[in-house]
């Protein structure tokens, strides 16, 4: 299954400028949002680990 979280509006925001509005916004919001933990949870061990690291990410453990 293909999320569309891969290629979010909002996450390549946070990716170009993490401090942007849009950028805070949507790293608050992947702490609730059933997509973003759908596809998270898809991922194996080592893409979670990494998206862990790079969004500072530490639910679903």
């Amino acid at each position: 299954m293909k999320h569309v979280c891969t290629n979010c509006p909002m996450r390549a925001k946070y990716d170009k400028d993490p401090k942007s509005l849009i950028g805070r916004f949507w790293r608050w919001h992947i702490n609730f949002c059933p997509g973003w933990k759908a596809y998270f949870t898809s991922l194996g061990k080592e893409e979670q680990k990494s998206l862990r690291d790079q969004y500072k990410f530490t639910k679903y453990l």
